[in-house]
């Protein structure tokens, strides 16, 4: 058996590996190579292929290479890589294929010893899973689009966009299959707004963990379905959240267009949603400091909000409620109170939206005690502003979302001025190690 082990390590040589260049090669820690070679551990059937394709030799070859008889763990493999000779580089197999699947002792061996390789995400890496799409619709696929989106919200309300923007896409990728297949006219339109306001979600997930390329790939074809399908509000509403996004990477006059473009046909919108669109172009127009147009147009938000009726909203504009209104109105408000030194109507409207934000909602709620915190820090009371800021960084710990890191950043740079004050220099310390990759 030695002998036989000792042809493994002089094929790893011939081929130019040492153990941890094989390691890497393979997907595993270096140690285990070395426990291979001693016979300490046998390689999953499931591994042979790669540990074959990177020593360029075919799987009987390597059973003998491993001490073994040449068909040694070939029952256990997929018939397609059975016996298969490789050299060099060869192309990755599927784990999960639609015309074949492998045993489960290709990836369960209860007598061996677990291999996950180097980190347990390696395991499915590979992973791939082909479902055809039906080739008729009717409207419960559309249904089931609009479930998958309202979970993948509710997700990344409550966690932010990390989960929900990787699952999402997955999602969206095999729902983007459904536009091609037959479908009435009704239907089809639906099945464009339903997957336009998934790729919504999906895109402002990315947005939130600071994807931008994602992001804005997402918005654009939310954007194409929603015209597509003749739907106003979801366009409106798509053309806001690619506004946010120009807003928050600096291109004030790209965002600028973006909301005005949103505002065309309002008379098909709703009062809800003119209210929203009008508090973005009011938070653009603070930022270029035309700061009278901005406490006009928040003045006129207001109006179409008072006049909503939350019964005839699309379900995407479901979280424009009371708290989501004050709480965006006051990011509008905040240039003119700090301009003017004097929190008032931001300070007022960001302590109702934290009132009122649900526990669906903690992000929400999470971003407008820590905008507050920085108001107070800036213009107000530094000490209310700590106790504000430790519950803010409370709430984040269970975020994942690099908008929220950025907001607690903006705060840590707001307690400069203050750091005089014990509290405040203890708190920024806490908040800069927290951000210290922003």
């Amino acid at each position: 058996m030695g002998d036989k082990r000792e042809a493994f390590a002089a094929r790893r040589e011939a081929m130019g590996f040492t153990q941890e260049g094989l390691a890497a090669a393979v997907g595993v820690e270096f140690s285990t190579v070395g426990r291979w070679e001693r016979g300490a551990l046998t390689p999953h059937p499931w591994r042979r292929l790669r540990i074959a394709q990177a020593l360029g030799v075919s799987l009987d070859e390597l059973n003998v290479l491993l001490g073994q008889d040449p068909a040694h763990g070939s029952r256990h493999l997929p018939q397609a890589v059975t016996g298969q000779a490789t050299r060099g580089r060869a192309r990755q197999a599927s784990l999960v294929s639609s015309s074949s699947a492998p045993a489960l002792t290709t990836v369960y061996d209860p007598a061996g010893s677990p291999d996950m390789g180097q980190v347990p995400a390696e395991f499915l890496e590979s992973l791939t899973m082909t479902v055809e799409p039906p080739r008729r619709i009717g409207w419960a696929e559309v249904e089931q689009v609009k479930l998958m989106t309202s979970t993948l919200a509710a997700s990344e309300n409550l966690y932010g966009g990390g989960m929900a923007g990787e699952a999402g896409a997955a999602h969206l990728r095999w729902a983007c299959h459904l536009l091609s297949a037959r479908a009435g006219t009704a239907v089809q339109a639906g099945m464009f707004e339903a997957i336009g306001n998934l790729a919504e979600v999906v895109a402002f997930s990315a947005f939130d963990v600071g994807n931008h390329d994602a992001a804005a790939r997402c918005f654009r074809f939310g954007l194409w379905c929603a015209e597509q399908g003749g739907s106003w509000e979801l366009r409106a509403a798509t053309l806001a959240d690619m506004a946010r996004q120009a807003i928050h990477l600096g291109d004030l006059d790209g965002a600028l267009s973006l909301i005005e473009f949103a505002q065309v046909r309002t008379d098909r919108l709703t009062a809800t949603a003119q209210a929203m669109i009008g508090v973005v172009r009011a938070r653009l127009l603070a930022m270029l400091g035309r700061h009278n147009e901005a406490r006009a147009e928040v003045d006129r938000a207001d109006a179409y909000f008072a006049q909503r009726q939350p019964e005839a909203d699309p379900r995407w504009l479901v979280y424009y409620d009371e708290a989501e209104h004050a709480g965006s109105s006051a990011r509008a408000l905040t240039p003119l109170a700090v301009a003017k030194k004097q929190p008032g109507y931001a300070a007022e409207r960001l302590v109702t939206a934290i009132r009122l934000h649900s526990d669906a909602y903690p992000r929400s709620r999470a971003f407008s005690r820590a905008r507050l915190a920085t108001l107070h820090m800036a213009i107000g009371d530094p000490r209310e502003a700590v106790l504000l800021g430790r519950q803010a960084v409370d709430d984040a710990a269970m975020l994942h979302s690099r908008r929220m890191d950025e907001e607690l950043a903006k705060l840590a740079r707001a307690c400069q001025r203050h750091r005089a004050i014990p509290e405040v220099a203890e708190f920024s310390t806490l908040v800069e190690f927290g951000t210290a990759d922003v």
